[in-house]
């Protein structure tokens, strides 16, 4: 009698493994393994008179030194590039990130502004670890979401290494830099920061054709060089930015030196670059900076 009942449940455990051989289903290769992480594309519709959806490519260009997103926008897909950065000094300059997100919003409500030949850039945090010190987060916010405490928005200013991104860069780089009448940090050496790499490789690989950069506080379009003459390209856009916006234009930063700060490493590499000092530390001033833009816009319509 037990050599029936063992035979029985050999038998069973044996047909048991049989139906799970043939209907477990066959492992599938992994496709993904080892492959770059694509972009993220998605169409945004509009809703203006004679709107046009438009594509909204959205890709993480680097990390901070905590390890934070870097994030560009991209809109349009002609052949120059115009690059709009915001955000070089985190929590300390919040206003210019904000303004950078409404460029955003801007471009996605009415992509008719955006000409054929022209695709535009926007990275509105390029140091969201400083965002973060003054913040808590590095989502997007208001205005209302900034603490009062003027302390915690000046720790904002640099990244987590305690480095003024703007003095990083390769033009005139010195590892003590100066901020009104107070030492910065300007890194270890030229880039030594991957915020200010993150830009460096982007540049490089995408090799824009015009920058803007948003800093505060002074009122001003400020044009780049670096040690040298402002070309006639960057003479003729920050005219056109400053003769749009009404801001006043400046052949350059003269308030106190500065060493290896970003837009004179655009100029550096030959590309046409300004910077938008919004005039105080709270205002996006966008009515000024939208009428900049479409500047902008128009003049490289034409090339």
């Amino acid at each position: 009698m037990k050599k029936i009942i063992i035979t029985i449940v050999v038998l069973a455990l044996a047909l048991v493994g049989i139906y799970f051989a043939t209907n477990s289903p066959t492992p599938k290769e992994d496709t993904t393994k080892d492959k770059p992480v694509a972009s993220d594309t998605t169409v945004v519709p509009s809703t203006g008179e004679g709107a046009k959806a438009v594509e909204e490519t959205v890709s993480v260009i680097g990390k901070s030194v905590e390890g934070r997103d870097i994030t560009a926008y991209t809109y349009g897909t002609g052949a120059q590039e115009l690059l709009f950065v915001g955000g070089i000094h985190g929590g300390y300059e919040w206003n210019t990130t904000l303004v950078a997100y409404q460029l955003t919003d801007y471009l996605k409500a009415t992509p008719n502004v955006i000409p054929a030949n022209v695709k535009v850039t926007v990275i509105p945090l390029l140091n969201p670890d400083g965002l973060n010190k003054t913040l808590g987060t590095t989502t997007r916010f208001t205005a209302s979401d900034i603490p009062s405490a003027l302390d915690k928005q000046i720790a904002g200013r640099f990244n987590a290494r305690i480095v003024d991104l703007n003095r990083n860069f390769d033009c005139g780089w010195q590892s003590s830099g100066t901020w009104q009448n107070k030492k910065v940090s300007g890194g270890s050496k030229a880039f030594s920061e991957p915020e200010s790499q993150a830009i460096k490789t982007y540049t490089e690989e995408n090799k824009p054709t015009v920058v803007v950069t948003w800093f505060s506080a002074a009122g001003g379009v400020y044009a780049s060089s670096c040690g040298g003459d402002v070309s006639a390209e960057t003479e003729a856009i920050t005219k056109a930015f400053a003769d749009a916006s009404l801001y006043p234009a400046f052949e350059s930063f003269d308030f106190y030196e500065t060493t290896g700060d970003m837009p004179n490493w655009f100029a550096k590499q030959a590309i046409p670059a300004i910077s938008v000092l919004l005039t105080n530390h709270t205002d996006t001033e966008w009515a000024k900076n939208q009428k900049g833009i479409d500047a902008l816009l128009k003049y490289y319509a034409q090339k």
